[in-house]
Order: structure tokens, then sequence, then C-alpha cells
């Protein structure tokens, strides 16, 4: 053990009073230190000579933590600017879980007609699947604040037309027509992730942290969204759903691209033939099954419940699984990340869990099992958007994300057809082994691990997935 001596007197002396004085400060001084998280050097006195002996150094790879310390999230939101364009984030991503409630709820409740009301939404989702894409690359081409302000203005204006359309009895068209111009909205949530990235450059723990928060926000406002939707519905007026979430989408707007501050760069134009589609086409595949599980998983519980009479209930029971995968998000930001294959893995085996209690005829054990299965769903994916944060240049961050957001929704499309089939033909209890099918698939997808990285992103990924900030 390292050791540094001072002689202090002859041996079998008294320690002289400045000896005396100098052990006193070394030791006050050796237990502030520790008071700190550091552990002191040990002294001794043989005869008189003050050995001080120093700590063992520490264990490769291991973090001295004051306990003092504030929490990642808290770290997190002390950078400048955060706080302002997180709160414009949360209020403009909020509408996105209530447009599609609101817009159902209205249109049938005018016209009269639910196939009426399902035909135009998922016009608009077909429309978001095509504009959305565009309009990130847009953002990262010319700026966030230059091209997401005008795109959001045409989306409400789409939103207005359609309350006046709906309220005038104006011909079935024009409903379509003002739903699809809603496609422009932008995607939030991926320019608050860019955000993120260009300010935690450097720094991948504080990186995953965010994007936790992300998925966290992400889960608590498609949560929200559609209740305080239903319930403006039906307490208020069929239009106020709509209105409201045109009001909050633009509202949130505007603050988040206030804080400019806290924008990320222009990025310059792509080479010519810039592969994004093609390198992203393995991780698109895996958002597509996911998606596939929320679908069909959102079906089947509605369907299983009505079944059992207790139809009312859906809403809440369904919260649950956002409100599980919120708080595993919440949680998960704070932890180690985990290797995508892990995450999956845990995803396929959970979504299980809901076939199993639906098979018991309880809805206590379904809704237990559904808030189980959802704490897999963050971890996934704040998981492999670290893969499209890898894979994607820093220019095209936005448009990698949207493509991501974009296969989910087109999963989601997918899963609730074909669970709604499944219900028709086999009964509510059958349906659910489609989201254990599909959470299968994606642990298949995952298998292929090579496909989901280029070999030049490899050093890439381990950092963002590995590294962790310097204390």
């Amino acid at each position: 053990m390292p050791a540094t001596t001072a002689t202090a007197a002859p041996a079998g002396a008294a320690p002289a009073p400045a000896t005396r004085t100098a052990t006193a400060a070394l030791t006050g001084s050796a237990a502030r230190a520790g008071g700190g998280g550091v552990r002191p050097p040990r002294m001794t006195v043989t005869g008189g000579t003050l050995v001080i002996a120093s700590a063992p150094p520490a264990r490769a790879g291991a973090r001295v933590r004051d306990r003092r310390s504030p929490g990642p999230y808290r770290q997190l939101f002390a950078r400048p600017g955060t706080r302002g364009f997180t709160a414009g984030n949360l209020l403009a991503r909020l509408p996105i879980g209530m447009f599609g409630v609101s817009a159902v709820m209205m249109i049938a409740g005018q016209r009269g007609s639910y196939a009426l009301a399902g035909a135009v939404t998922a016009t608009g989702l077909a429309a978001t699947a095509v504009v959305a894409p565009w309009t990130a690359r847009l953002v990262d081409r010319h700026g966030q604040a230059r091209v997401a302000l005008p795109a959001t203005l045409f989306a409400v204006l789409g939103s207005l037309a359609l309350v006046v359309c709906v309220r005038t009895q104006a011909p079935a068209w024009t409903l379509f027509a003002s739903y699809a111009a809603t496609a422009t909205t932008p995607n939030i949530g991926g320019m608050s992730r860019a955000r993120w990235t260009h300010l935690l450059r450097g720094s991948p723990a504080a990186h995953h942290t965010a994007m936790s928060f992300e998925q966290a926000a992400d889960e608590l406002c498609f949560m929200l969204g559609p209740v305080l939707a239903a319930l403006l519905c039906t307490a208020a007026f069929p239009e106020a759903g709509t209105l409201t979430g045109a009001a909050l989408l633009l509202t949130g707007m505007l603050l988040f691209l206030s804080r400019r501050a806290t924008e990320p760069p222009v990025a310059p134009a792509p080479r010519h033939g810039s592969p994004l589609l093609r390198a992203l086409a393995p991780l698109l595949v895996l958002f597509l099954a996911t998606g596939l599980v929320f679908g069909s998983l959102e079906v089947a519980s509605i369907a299983h419940l009505a079944g059992l009479g207790l139809g009312g209930w859906s809403g809440p029971v369904l919260a649950l699984q956002a409100a599980g995968s919120c708080a595993a998000g919440l949680v998960y930001g704070t932890r180690r990340p985990r290797s995508l294959r892990r995450c999956v893995g845990a995803l396929s085996v959970l979504m299980a869990l809901p076939w199993a209690a639906a098979g018991t005829g309880s809805p206590a054990a379904l809704a237990a099992a559904l808030l189980l299965a959802g704490m897999a769903t963050a971890p996934t994916m704040v998981t492999a958007m670290a893969r499209v944060h890898a894979l994607t240049p820093p220019g095209r961050l936005n448009e990698g994300m949207t493509l991501a957001v974009t296969a989910i929704l087109g999963g989601v499309a997918a899963g609730s057809a074909a669970a709604g089939l499944a219900v028709d033909h086999l009964g509510t209890t059958a349906a659910y082994a489609l989201p254990a099918a599909a959470g299968l698939l994606a642990l298949l997808v995952t298998a292929a691990g090579r496909s989901l990285r280029r070999a030049g992103d490899h050093s890439r990924v381990v950092r963002t997935a590995a590294a962790r900030d310097p204390q």
C-alpha cells in the first residue's frame, strides 16, 4: 500500500506541538474528504513518524457518487433552455392522442356513421405516412422554426375546416380533404429528440436519460389524450375535442419554437443517393412489428371487455398499459441501457401475459397483465430509437425518427385491422394471440443483430449504449 512518511520527533519522544497540530489538520482534512464520497487516507504514528497510507485505487469502471448530487433528470433540466422547449413539447404533443378520438366522436355524433368516421381517420393516417417524412426532411434542411410553424398552421386550418364541414353538413369528400390536411403536423417528438441530441453531444448517459424521458412523455400523452378528448366531446359539445387539440398544438408549437437557443443547426443537403431508407430498413421492420403489437392489443382489449359487459372500462384498463410503459421509461432513464435483443425479448415474453389473462375471464387479471406488458414497451422503444440515432446522419435525424414513427403507425393500422378480423371470426380471447405473435416476430427480426447495424456504425452504437458521462 503506498504510504507517505513524515518524521515528527526522535523515536520515543512525545510529539512536538507543531506535530500534533499538523496531525489534527491532516485528520480533519481527511474527514472532510470522506464526507464527499472519497475514501480518506489511513494514518498512524509509529514512534515519532506519522504514516499516511493512501486509499487503494478505485476498481476500473467504478463510479463514486456523492449522495447529495442531483438525480439524472434534475441534471438534465438544469441545462439552459431545456425546461422551456420541453413545456412547449408536452403541450403540442398532447393533441396527437386527441385528434383521432375527437374526429371519430365528432363525425359519428353529427353524421351518425361510425363507418364514415373510421374511413376519414384512416385516410388521415395514410396521408400522414406519406407527408410526415417529407415534412421532417424539410425541417432538417431549413430549420425547425422556418418549416414547423407554417406546417402547424396548415394542420390547424385543416382541423378547423373539418369542424366547419361537419357542422354545416358539407359533402363527405370535404371531411376527407380536411382531415388529410392535418398530415402536415410536424413530428414534435422527433424535433424534441433532435434538440436533446444537439445539446448532449459527448454525454451518452445524459442522452439516454433524455430519450427515456421523451418515450415516457409519449406514453403519458397517448394515455391522457384520448381521455381528455372523450371528456370534452361528451361533457361539452362534439367539436370541443378537435378545437381544444388545435389550440394546444398551436400554443405548444409556438412556445417550443420560440426557444431558438436550443434549436439544432441547419444541416447541409445530403449527397445524392444517400441510402437512409435502406440503412434503416431492418429497424423499420422492427418498428412495424411493435406497431402490430400496439394496434392488435388495443382492439383485442376493447372487444374483450365489451364482451364481458365492461365496455366503459376500456379506456382506464388500456391506460394501465401506457402507465406501465411511462413508469418503466422514467426508471430506465436512470439505469444503464440494455441491449436491444434483451429488451425485445422481454417484450415478446410479457406480451403473452394478456393472452393468458384473457383466458381466465378475470378483468382484474387482464388489467394486471396489461400493466406488466406495458413495462416492456418504453425500454424497447428507447433502445430501438438509439439505434436510429446511431444509423442516421446528424443532418437527417428528424427524418430518420419520423420514418420510425411512420412504421409504427403503419403497424398500428395493420394490427387493428387484423385484430378486428380475429375478433369476428375467432373470438376475443383468440385475438390476444396476435400481439403475442407480433412480439415474437419482433424478436426474430432482432435476432439478426448484424442486419440492424452497419459495420461503420458499430463504435457509435457501442458508445451510445455503454459509455457513461465522466464524473
